[in-house]
This record gives C-alpha cells, structure tokens and sequence, in this order.
C-alpha cells in the first residue's frame, strides 16, 4: 500500500459508469450514460481509491475513482475494489490491480459481476472484455499477485505475476483482437515505448548485473544487453519508440536531477545532462513523448510525509530545460492511487 493519499475534488462531478449485462456480443456495447462519455473525454489525472478507518485498522473502502484533467470525478462502479486471493476469498485489507493507459484515456481493471480483465476508453466508452483465458488466474495467484501495463494508447496490456519462483510468464495481450503472446517469466516489465510496438523488460543475472531486454507486438525479443550499473541501479526509465534508446533519470546524493541516454543496441550510455527541476521534488515517472521530448512526473511530499502535490513537465533530453504541463494537489487518506502509464 502507497502512503495514504487523498484528492482535492474542485466542483467534481460524480458519475456512474456500469456495465450492460449481455453476452460476448455485448463486451464492447457502449456502457453507461452519454454524459459521462462527454466527460470522460478529458484525460486522466489519476486513479484513486479512499482509505478508511476504524480503531487502529485501515482498509480501502468505496469504489475506484478516476480525476480527470478537467476537475471532474468519474467512479468506476463495475471495477473490483477488494481481490479475490488464489483460493477464491476476499481480502478486504487489500485492493485489486489498476491500470492507466499513457495518454490517460484507457483503463484496465477486473469487473465486479464476473471477474473478467477489461480495458474501458473513456472517450467512447467502449468496454473490452479480455480473453477468459487471460482472466483465469494461474494456480496460486490471486488477483492482488499481479500487475497490468497498458500501452500509451490503450491497444496492449502486459500482465506480469508474481509468483514466488518466477515460472508462471508474463502475458502481452492485443486488446483489439485478443491474441496473447508470453514473455519470460523471470522478468520484469519496465513500460512500452510511446507507440505500443516496442516492450522494456529487466532481469537479474547469475553474477548480479542486470539485463535489459526488448520485445516487439508478437512478443518476439528484439534487442537484449546486461546494462551498465548507472542504467541498472537508477529509475524512472523509458524507452523510446525506437525500440533501443533507454532514457534514465538519476537522482544524485545531494538530491539534484541528471538524465542519461541509453543506446541499447550499442551498449553505449550518454553524457549526463543536468535537469532543472527543484530538488525538493521526487521522479516518479518518466515517458518519451511523439516529438523526441520527454514527459516527467515528480511529486512533493508535504511536512507530515505524505505524498502533496503532482507536477508534470516536459523535459528537453538535449538540455535538460523544464516546462510545466499540469500541477494538481493531492491530500491524505487515499489507500491507492496511480498515474497515466503505471
């Protein structure tokens, strides 16, 4: 669980999204009121989920919430807040797996009434029903033993487990056709490149370096390297939708910002360029953008430890110069929460 978390709501809208109950021929039917289409047509702030309390007990509570870009607050009423565990009960002290698309108009989630993996487009409304192969959890998982990225625009997901021997592998799932390829079970999924056709994968070695590994849409390995320890040991990371430049943000011991560019194919790490942002304020995420920018998310915490304030700016690779594009509050008491591209 993140540090408990809540949002400032400024005049939020709250609506239902619910999904029509029918057959396989239904899984993409427009779902919900056509006012929440139009409001939903903004991007993704973040996805939260309150916290709350009683004696010395916290539990998430309520249903998922989605803030959007322009104030208002969507709740998805049909995702599953609390997981089933591998052998089939509630857990009420934790809560199911989430996930944005980059440009915040996608979201993946289990539905409530059936348990199916689903990806919502906010803008249409459309709700995709993934295979019930992929929403049939491997023996020993429960729904909480997994994470889902999406690709910027919604069309993949990866599904990473977390078994305890690292057998059970990694899914890539087209959304639009359903077809699933798997990637290697001992590693972890790092993030699409912007345009969804390449996959960033890490994993150990036997003498405890760390390899990089790279996929194409039909989960064939592109691009691999045992990368040197300053791409390793620093995060955020994101690669490019060249499928080998691997942008890497590090945060020095006095606090200070540097960027790093990573040429996969020719195991070949650029000169650090000092990035203007305040030190005060801590990477999260990171995100090559269309035009050869990048995209940065850092957060600030406020007095008492919690997570305050979202900043995203963009960020020239080549100078290192900042722009601010969003900024929005965050307060205390949320159980969850993720960013567009978690």
């Amino acid at each position: 669980m993140r540090k408990p978390a809540i949002l400032a709501l400024s005049a939020a809208v709250t609506m239902a999204l619910t999904t029509l109950a029918g057959g396989a021929a239904q899984a993409q039917a427009r779902t919900g009121a056509a006012s929440a289409t139009a409001s939903a047509a903004s991007p993704v702030r973040y996805a939260w989920l309150k916290s709350c309390h009683k004696k010395d007990d916290y539990h998430p509570c309520g249903s998922w919430h989605l803030l959007l870009r322009n104030g208002r607050d969507v709740v998805l009423k049909d995702a599953q807040v609390f997981p089933r565990t591998a052998k089939g009960k509630i857990d009420k002290h934790a809560d199911a797996p989430l996930s944005i698309s980059g440009d915040g108009r996608h979201v993946s989630y289990f539905r409530k009434k059936d348990g199916r993996l689903v990806v919502r487009d906010l803008t249409t409304n459309k709700v995709r029903t993934l295979p019930r192969s992929v929403s049939k959890l491997p023996k020993g998982i429960g729904m909480g033993d997994l994470s889902m990225s999406l690709s910027r625009d919604g069309g993949l997901i990866a599904i990473e487990y977390y078994d305890g021997d690292d057998k059970i592998p990694s899914l890539l799932v087209d959304v639009r056709t359903g077809k699933v390829r798997k990637i290697r079970a001992d590693e972890s999924i790092l993030g699409f490149s912007p345009d969804g056709t390449h996959l960033l994968a890490s994993r150990g070695t036997a003498e405890n370096t760390s390899r990089f590994s790279v996929y194409d849409q039909d989960g064939r390995q592109t691009n691999s390297q045992v990368v040197p320890q300053v791409v390793a040991n620093n995060s955020p990371t994101a690669l490019a939708d060249d499928g080998s430049t691997v942008a890497v943000l590090i945060t020095t011991s006095s606090g200070g910002k540097r960027l790093r560019l990573y040429d996969l194919s020719n195991d070949t790490v650029g000169e650090a360029v000092n990035v203007r942002v305040p030190k005060k304020e801590f990477a999260k995420r990171l995100e090559w953008t269309a035009d050869g920018g990048l995209k940065l998310w850092e957060t600030l915490d406020s007095r008492e430890g919690d997570i305050d304030r979202v900043v995203v700016r963009s960020l020239d690779p080549a100078t290192g110069a900042t722009a601010t594009l969003d900024s929005f509050k965050v307060k205390s008491s949320l159980w969850n929460w993720w960013l567009p591209g978690e």
